[in-house]
């Protein structure tokens, strides 16, 4: 059997709330080119996602949209998968004819959501319109003009309008005045540059803490003083670390405390976690986003044999940007970090680099360039699950 890497992409509301996540699958040794190999390789992510791994795992709460052949709606394979929680996407090269009409009706009858991919208005399209749930539109191959005439032809139906490849925040903007109900793409994850912003008030003190947390000779009694004078921070700190996440089984009361129980690398790591989850109002994905590039880039150095280090900083850092919507660069000049930590984020240099270059190409499902120090990269699918795993723990006792 082939060997299998996971991926998802977010889909959010227009709120930008976590609506679900698109399911994305690559098999060793299988061509998703060829019909009956894309078809075994639907069977193996429904095998390996729901039965194996566990959907909660990589969705969490949210619904999985799941792509499907002709073949996999012929056998009517999405049947055997939980109706409140996946979606059936139907690829645009389904062949459509009248038995792949009658199945997805009968499974809209019985419940499922269906969602039609890079949907083009056709006469042989039509019928599914009828009762399909959510049109998919490919914003970035249509062009606004072919966006606005698809959305006004798609009006007089019962359905919700999904626009993905969506790359930029003015674009989400424009597209929700146009109606559109749900987003994918990798806007949420890009700053929101506006000329002339400054950094506010409460963020400044943050960059500023973070400044002296990330100081490399910051000593034992600095950083206990600077913890303590922040109530609000000594609060979350003291919280989160009695909370079941780290199962204590003594009640940790002091900032002391805290640090002797925890030692100073371990102490930085959650102070950053903290103070990067209060620096915006961004939604919870941008910061869900960062803590899994992190614990991913700390994971990959320590299945390499490498000295774990400041991995995780590089990769929940090289969100900065997106949470303080300037530029990386900008905001990496306001913390006290050292030239290879500065290198590694900006210019994908030395090994931390290659693990956070790693990180973004999982992420941005750019299979061909998922690779890290001789890492297969089935392994590099586990540690992504893994991250994933760990993210949403610390995101659900924050």
């Amino acid at each position: 059997m082939a060997d299998f890497i996971i991926g998802r992409q977010q889909i959010l509301d227009s709120k930008l709330n976590i609506y679900a996540y698109e399911l994305l699958f690559r098999g060793q040794g299988l061509n998703l080119e060829d019909r009956d190999e894309a078809t075994q390789a639907t069977n193996q992510i429904i095998t390996d996602a729901i039965i194996e791994i566990g959907i909660n795992n990589i969705v969490d709460e949210h619904k999985a949209f799941i792509n499907f052949t002709t073949q996999n709606i012929l056998e009517k394979t999405p049947l055997f998968l939980p109706k409140d929680r996946v979606v059936i996407e139907v690829l645009e090269n389904v062949k459509i004819d009248l038995r792949v009409i009658n199945n997805l009706r009968e499974m809209s009858q019985q419940g499922y959501l269906i969602a039609l991919d890079d949907f083009v208005f056709t006469e042989e399209w039509k019928p599914l319109v009828e009762f399909t749930d959510i049109i998919k539109l490919d914003v970035l191959e249509m062009g606004e003009a072919n966006v606005r005439e698809a959305i006004a032809q798609l009006k007089p139906y019962n359905l919700k309008i999904l626009a993905e490849k969506v790359e930029t925040h003015s674009e989400y903007e424009y597209l929700r005045e146009l109606g559109c109900d749900y987003f994918q793409g990798f806007f949420f994850s890009k700053p929101n540059l506006v000329s002339g912003k400054r950094i506010g008030v409460n963020q400044l003190a943050a960059v500023r803490l973070l400044t002296t947390i990330n100081n490399p000779n910051v000593e034992f009694e600095t950083l206990t003083r600077v913890i303590s004078e922040d109530v609000g921070l000594s609060y979350k700190l003291l919280h989160y670390i009695n909370s079941a996440f780290f199962s204590i089984p003594t009640k940790i009361e002091s900032i002391n405390q805290a640090i002797t129980y925890l030692g100073m690398n371990e102490l930085k790591r959650w102070i950053n976690i903290l103070m990067l989850s209060s620096l915006s109002d961004k939604p919870v994905v941008v910061m869900q986003n960062a803590l899994i590039r992190g614990k991913m880039c700390e994971l990959l150095a320590k299945i390499a044999g490498q000295k774990t280090g400041n991995f995780f900083l590089i990769g929940m850092l090289s969100s900065l940007d997106s949470i303080l919507d300037i530029t990386l660069k900008d905001a990496l000049d306001q913390l006290p970090l050292n030239d290879d930590i500065i290198e590694a984020i900006l210019e994908h240099n030395g090994l931390g680099g290659e693990a956070l270059g790693c990180v973004l190409s999982y992420e941005h499902w750019n299979t061909g360039e998922i690779t890290f120090n001789k890492v297969d990269q089935s392994t590099i699918g586990d540690v992504y699950i893994e991250s994933i795993n760990w993210a949403n723990k610390v995101m659900s006792h924050m």
